[in-house]
């Protein structure tokens, strides 16, 4: 099963669902995902529970796991540039199978890829994904499935959304058709099949930096 996951390392990313795919003990999964999260946290969950065959990603370097399983041959890895990997899934969502890019060009990720030549410019061929099943985060959803994100949650889920023959939605407001303001809308219904409740956790940080606060503003403060 090919399963496309929205959000950018543990930065939106619909944490119940993805426990619930651990939970269901799915084996030989091709998950599609910027990153395959952290260590013990989002997708590395899965990679811990061994239930990962595949991953198509543009980047992986938070997770030492991945980086085990990879070197012992027991990761699949397609890597993809990010611009590309997002426009595979909406390419994917939009019925495109195919389309044609610059970016790698040359490089090893254009090997065994089509070429062809436009304006004098040399373009590889990239395939449109399209996922079994999707599950994104949403801020706010209402009960017929249309979706608003917040923040950097906007980032791989809506084309995500799109990319799934079933799309599951996990939001942390559940509101009444119609409390949503049309223009609000970022991924219509009719791109979701299913949707449930987040449960009420504790938002991860992937990279805490801080630094000191200056004697003024310490000053100011008090």
């Amino acid at each position: 099963m090919v399963l496309a996951v929205g959000g950018f390392g543990i930065s939106g990313i619909p944490s119940d669902l993805i426990d619930a795919v651990r939970d269901s003990g799915v084996q030989n999964l091709t998950v599609v995902s910027n990153n395959l999260g952290i260590d013990g946290k989002g997708l590395g969950v899965l990679l811990e529970a061994g239930q990962v065959r595949k991953v198509i990603a543009s980047y992986v370097g938070e997770n030492k796991l991945f980086a085990e399983q990879f070197l012992a041959g027991a990761l699949e890895v397609e890597f993809s540039p990010q611009g590309t990997l997002a426009e595979r899934l909406r390419a994917g969502g939009a019925g495109i199978p195919a389309f044609y890019t610059k970016t790698g060009v040359g490089t090893l990720i254009a090997e065994g890829k089509p070429l062809a030549e436009f304006d004098g410019v040399t373009y590889l061929q990239e395939r449109g994904i399209v996922a079994d099943v999707a599950l994104v985060k949403a801020y706010m959803a209402d009960t017929r499935g249309n979706l608003v994100y917040r923040y950097t949650a906007r980032n791989f889920n809506p084309v995500v959304a799109t990319a799934g023959l079933v799309t599951i939605a996990e939001a942390e407001h559940i509101v009444q058709p119609g409390d949503i303001e049309p223009d609000h809308v970022v991924t219509p219904g009719v791109y979701v099949q299913r949707l449930v409740q987040s449960s009420n956790r504790v938002k991860d940080i992937e990279q805490r930096t801080v630094r000191t606060r200056p004697a003024a503003a310490m000053t100011a403060a008090a």
